[in-house]
């Protein structure tokens, strides 16, 4: 009996930690391209949410559902904060749960923030970073029980940019580390993006965000280069958009231009608009029928099947 309940103990133990976060990779093994050496270190604050700021190593943190109810799909996540910091529980391991529970995997990425003291160049390195979780994901699908052609990226606010930047700019930027991971793509086969930062001029950005990534005065072709309304392909990945019309801190218009160039591209694209919740929601627990996007986001992420 109690060689019984001491497997049983144990197997209680095991249980749970699977249904915790499952592992951290590091993005990158030895050296970190397009870094140099600083006096930062990397801050988690905690007071409401953990906000994380100057990541030096960055990583994903991988959530994958049960086997039983897994579809294959996963998603890379982008937390948002202006390009200064992470939102990394309210933004990024809170939806990795949610999708779980949805049978998807949540790949919560942790991405650099552009910086002068630790970047060669600054505007570059979220970039990499994104690219590079993508590339990681699919090379551990199968280890991973995940797809390989049904990865996408999310983000939200600033890391809605990130992630519209992978979307519009993948064919552009070969991997900086020739390994087995390098050699796989970066394009999303999705796009999520809620309240994103889609642009970089000036009158309709989220003043931050554009300095943070780009400069305080920067050059007009890097400010249209990182303008993703202006960088859409034939071959950006289906996307859905969603914002609240009272957004006081990215303006609405900046998914209204998204939603149109993707439009003119004939790129399939479904847009949500909330007249109100203003910025930064999360999965908006408790904000009446704001709190239904994300099932409306599960409902267009069957559909890609065709379920």
């Amino acid at each position: 009996m109690k060689r019984y309940f001491s497997l049983l103990f144990g197997l209680l133990l095991t249980t749970s930690h699977l249904m915790s976060q499952d592992l951290t990779l590091p993005l990158w093994t030895g050296a970190i391209p397009n870094a140099k050496k600083s006096n930062e270190t990397e801050k988690v604050e905690k007071s409401g949410i953990a906000w994380v700021t100057q990541v030096q190593e960055p990583n994903i943190a991988v959530y994958l559902p049960t086997k039983q109810s897994a579809t294959g799909r996963a998603v890379v996540i982008c937390p948002g904060g202006g390009y200064a910091g992470l939102a990394y529980d309210w933004e990024g391991t809170d939806i990795a749960k949610w999708l779980n529970a949805k049978g998807i995997a949540g790949i919560v990425l942790k991405y650099r923030l552009p910086s002068d003291k630790t970047s060669e160049v600054r505007y570059k390195t979220p970039l990499m970073d994104a690219e590079r979780a993508l590339r990681l994901t699919r090379q551990h699908a199968k280890e991973w029980n995940l797809d390989p052609t049904k990865v996408g990226i999310m983000g939200f606010s600033a890391g809605g940019h990130l992630a519209s930047t992978v979307g519009t700019h993948f064919d552009q930027n070969a991997s900086p580390v020739k390994d087995a991971a390098g050699q796989l793509k970066s394009r999303p086969d999705f796009m999520i993006l809620i309240y994103p930062v889609i642009t970089m001029k000036k009158t309709l950005t989220h003043g931050g965000s554009r300095d943070n990534l780009l400069g305080p005065n920067p050059d007009e072709a890097l400010v249209e280069t990182y303008s993703n309304e202006m960088q859409v392909k034939d071959n950006t990945p289906p996307t859905f958009l969603l914002h609240s019309a009272d957004d006081g801190a990215v303006p609405v218009e900046n998914s209204l231009m998204m939603y149109q160039a993707l439009k003119d591209k004939k790129v399939p694209v479904e847009m949500h608009l909330f007249p109100t919740g203003g910025h930064g929601f999360s999965l908006a627990i408790g904000k009446g029928h704001l709190q239904t996007w994300p099932e409306v986001l599960y409902a267009w992420l069957q559909s890609l099947d065709g379920e």
